[in-house]
């Protein structure tokens, strides 16, 4: 891929992240400062891209143009797709702006159907069934004195060895199953200490520790795209699980600090500031960061294992 198809490319995934006119101020906020973060990488100056987009000097038609092979333009919807779903099911303004860039890349409607579907199924998947409103304290208070504290410890490292792994992965589908995993993570730990949360309650709790849904996917693709994973195949894997290292190392450290803290918050029964779980946060990334180097070969051995199938499985499973 050239540079100015990946450039293209982020360009199409930035307008996808702005298409839905309602997203919170806070997250717009996270994607400028990943733009920043990403700034110099693979010759790109990222903080451009998004100034383009937001005073509309780019547009979808400008940016598909520069797409020449079919391989590069259904990586591009693929992304657009995934910041789209990153924060849920799509809203009309996303899927208006799918379908509009569906129509200008040129793709059959039965791959852009595809792509879709697979990952409306990772946005949408149930926590367990039936979600509902939080058990009666008195219930809460009885199973968090059942809670197996070292079983919960080894599915949060678990979990944080399996979304590094699949950071390293080149699908994109691999990196958007990383969100859902964490969600679930969190409900099965809100679960062990006695409460039953539904979607929007697990969402609030990410972006009150100060996780961005859209703004997160869009940093873990947009690093293997320039990074030159993003849509490998063949030894594409093998080839690039050295340059992944610090990407797998983001999707481990995230994990592992929302899995510990959300362990603090319910088994606290609830009681930590907006403040205080951002800084638990803060403190748990660095903690896990320090940790990665060691698990490392196991993401790298998880990653040989799996594939796209497997990944779906892996979401729908929890």
């Amino acid at each position: 891929m050239t540079p100015d198809e990946t450039r293209a490319i982020v360009t199409i995934s930035l307008l996808a992240a702005f298409a839905d006119g309602q997203k919170h101020e806070r997250e717009r906020a996270e994607i400028r400062r990943i733009a920043e973060g990403l700034a110099g990488e693979g010759g790109l100056h990222v903080p451009s891209l998004v100034q383009d987009v937001l005073m509309k000097r780019v547009t979808v038609g400008s940016a598909a143009a520069v797409l020449s092979s079919p391989e590069s333009r259904q990586l591009a919807y693929e992304m657009a797709v995934g910041v789209c779903d990153a924060d849920g099911a799509q809203s009309p303004a996303e899927q208006a702006f799918l379908a509009e860039l569906a129509r200008v890349l040129g793709l059959e409607a039965g791959v852009a159907a595809t792509i879709s579907q697979q990952a409306e199924t990772l946005a949408t998947v149930p926590m367990s069934a039936p979600a509902s409103a939080p058990v009666p304290a008195s219930t809460a208070a009885t199973a968090q004195a059942a809670v197996n504290e070292a079983e919960l410890d080894s599915a949060i490292l678990n979990a944080a060895i399996l979304n590094g792994a699949l950071e390293l992965l080149p699908e994109s589908i691999s990196t958007l199953a990383i969100i859902p995993l964490q969600m679930k993570l969190v409900y099965r730990i809100g679960k062990a200490y006695g409460y039953e949360l539904d979607r929007g309650h697990i969402k609030d709790f990410l972006a009150t520790a100060g996780v961005g849904l859209t703004s997160q996917y869009l940093e873990q693709a947009g690093r293997k795209l320039i990074g030159g994973l993003l849509g490998s195949v063949g030894g594409g894997l093998l080839r690039g699980l050295g340059k992944q290292a610090v990407s797998s190392g983001m999707s481990f450290a995230t994990t592992y600090a929302l899995g510990h803290v959300a362990k603090r918050y319910y088994a606290g029964g609830r009681v930590l500031s907006a403040q205080m779980l951002k800084d638990a946060y803060a403190g748990m990334t660095r903690e896990a960061q320090g940790l990665h180097a060691r698990y490392l070969p196991q993401m790298q051995q998880r990653a040989r294992t799996l594939d796209a199938a497997q990944v779906m499985n892996l979401v729908r499973q929890g």
